[in-house]
């Protein structure tokens, strides 16, 4: 679908950001997600600056039959489909930030990163429940549940959201809170991003400024004995305490540091809401492994965004994700077997320890209010060679059959990168409420998002 050049310069002339058409030299750039493996073909891309842009390119969109994708930093965009006679509305301009001390609250624009919020709550002694990658988007990452490492202690992120702004399908600004539009702020929050195109969302933060944290590195030959011991070490943790198993084979480029690049490596990553020696006492039988490096100590809360070492620019990537139901050491050997095989080894297998308030339902909650799983598994491999795409799906999807006997027959949308229905997500009645709010605010189906939620087709009589 193509825009008349008049109508695309009239909309240039109403918003203070810019408009690109295919028509611009700067289009790949400007259609870009950060998986650069994401082939993104809207029909325009917009990038509003301020809240009265994103209502004028809502309704530039409806008046030229286009949907609307809103997307900030694109991570999860392979999730997205097809953007054919799409808007295509980035807001990675959209980075205010404003914390209340006093309240103990954080409001922030719709493109803002963790990384722009963790170090101003840190300021104030304050800590945000964020992810394990500074530059993840906060709204994309929240509306989707938010699995921070404090999780386990404070639940999901999306449950500790106190009010959501956005702007409608017809173009309406509506603030959601507990008080109003209560099914829309019951369904934004961890329902994904259907229901209407968010431009600040306003959530809790936390009194904590140190936390106990760090990685305890190990040879990866050690992940069989190193995994199940840390495994078994869960089962005795509190509920202040999150951690990762993971194995990780580091590029051999520049960026990586000289004392990792090109190593292969099976790590632990602890934190614990704990003091120094309460913290030394959590991680000694693990330290008894011996490992040939270890960073575990009290840590400015902020520098949490640097400890899972995920990468901070664009890269092409594929992935897949399980959530067992249990982890014995035969599920561990299944996963590493599928992992590292003879034609080829995974860079990047983690599982990440969930349970306690992950899986505790909060008076209050959104459309996810917990993570019945106990465990989630994460996989990813890089994309350097496009003919060998097919090859790296198919062994991805090997190493979730691999656990697949362990299954809890639930999965998290946040870590899911390819588009399967949304009711892969939800039981039926909490589909079929969420269906009913997307009819109710977009019966047209014009705002579209990762894993779309589609609203109930008119009944002709």
């Amino acid at each position: 679908m193509l825009l008349a050049a008049d109508s695309l310069d009239l909309l240039r002339s109403r918003i203070a950001g810019d408009v690109v058409s295919p028509d611009d030299a700067n289009w790949d750039r400007a259609r870009q997600a950060w998986n650069l493996a994401a082939d993104q073909q809207p029909t325009v891309v917009a990038f509003p600056e301020r809240v009265d842009d994103v209502v004028t390119l809502v309704r530039f969109a409806a008046d030229h039959g286009l949907r609307v994708a809103a997307q900030g930093t694109g991570h999860n965009a392979s999730a997205l489909g097809p953007l054919t006679a799409t808007l295509l509305l980035k807001t990675e301009r959209m980075r205010g930030v404003a914390i209340d001390p006093q309240a103990r609250l954080a409001r922030v624009e719709a493109g803002a990163l963790w990384q722009d919020v963790t170090a101003p709550a840190a300021a104030h002694g304050l800590a945000a429940l964020a992810g394990s990658s500074p530059d993840v988007g906060v709204v994309g990452y929240t509306l989707g549940g938010g699995m921070s490492w404090l999780g386990r202690r404070y639940g999901l992120a999306a449950n500790h959201v106190t009010a959501i702004e956005v702007v409608t399908a017809d173009g309406r600004r509506l603030r959601a809170d507990a008080e109003h539009h209560t099914d829309l702020f019951w369904a934004l929050r961890g329902g994904g991003g259907s229901f209407a195109v968010v431009t600040a969302i306003e959530f809790r933060l936390f009194p904590h400024r140190e936390v106990f944290a760090g990685a305890l590195f190990f040879p990866l030959e050690r992940a069989r004995e190193v995994l199940g011991t840390w495994r078994r070490w869960t089962e005795t943790v509190p509920d202040t305490v999150t951690s990762v198993g993971r194995t990780l084979l580091f590029p051999t480029l520049p960026e990586v540091p000289e004392h990792l690049r090109g190593g292969a490596f099976t790590i632990v990553e602890v934190i614990a809401l704990a003091d120094a020696a309460d913290g030394e006492h959590l991680v000694a039988p693990l330290r008894a492994l011996g490992p040939t490096s270890d960073t575990c100590a009290l840590i400015p809360v902020a520098a949490l965004q640097q400890l899972h070492m995920d990468p901070e620019e664009p890269m092409p990537y594929v992935s897949a994700s399980a959530m067992p139901r249990e982890l014995p050491d035969a599920a561990v050997d299944a996963l590493l077997d599928a992992a590292f095989t003879a034609d080829r080894q995974l860079p990047m297998v983690e599982i990440r320890h969930l349970g306690a308030a992950f899986a505790t339902t909060p008076p209050g909650a959104g459309a996810v209010g917990s993570l019945p799983a106990p465990f989630q598994v994460f996989a990813g491999d890089l994309v350097t060679d496009p003919a060998a795409v097919p090859a790296q799906r198919a062994q991805l999807q090997r190493l979730v059959q691999a656990v697949a006997a362990w299954d809890a027959g639930t999965r998290y949308l946040n870590f899911v990168e390819d588009p399967v229905p949304a009711s892969t997500f939800f039981d039926a009645q909490t589909y079929a409420r969420l269906r009913g709010v997307k009819t109710r605010y977009d019966a047209s189906d014009r705002i579209m998002a990762n894993h779309p939620i589609p609203p109930i087709p008119l009944q002709l009589s």
